[in-house]
C-alpha cells in the first residue's frame, strides 16, 4: 500500500537546525547512499519543530540535493509533505521537502 503525502501547514512552526545536512544512507552494511529518480542524492536534515503552544519536536527531513543550511539556522521546508508509513505493526511519519532554505534566503526571495 503506497502512502498518500499530506502537506504540513509550517506557518506557525519555528523549525531550526539542528543537525548538519547528510546524505541519506539505505544500507549501513554497504554504505549505499538513497537517490531519487534522477540519481541526485537524498539528504536528511535533523530539525526541531516549535509549535506555537511552545512544544518541541525533533524530526528528519529529507530533501534532493545539499541544502544550503548550518547548524542553528531557522529554515523554511518549501513544498512540505509528511508520509505516514506502517510495517510490522509499527507506524510513523516521514518527511520530504522540495527544499530546505534558512529563512534569511526565504526573506531576501
Amino acid at each position: 500500500m503506497r502512502s498518500v503525502p499530506i502537506p504540513v501547514d509550517v506557518t506557525k512552526l519555528a523549525i531550526t537546525c539542528v543537525k548538519a545536512p547528510r546524505p541519506r544512507v539505505l544500507n549501513r552494511d554497504t554504505g549505499e547512499i538513497k537517490t531519487d529518480k534522477n540519481g541526485n542524492t537524498v539528504f536528511e536534515v535533523t530539525v526541531s519543530v516549535e509549535d506555537e503552544f511552545g512544544r518541541i519536536e525533533l524530526v528528519k527531513i529529507a530533501t534532493t540535493g545539499e541544502p544550503p543550511i548550518s547548524v542553528g539556522d531557522q529554515i523554511n521546508p518549501v513544498g512540505l509533505l509528511g508520509y505516514v508509513w506502517e510495517i510490522a505493526g509499527r507506524w510513523g511519519i516521514s518527511y520530504r521537502a522540495s527544499a530546505l532554505l534558512p529563512v534569511r534566503e526565504t526573506a531576501d526571495a
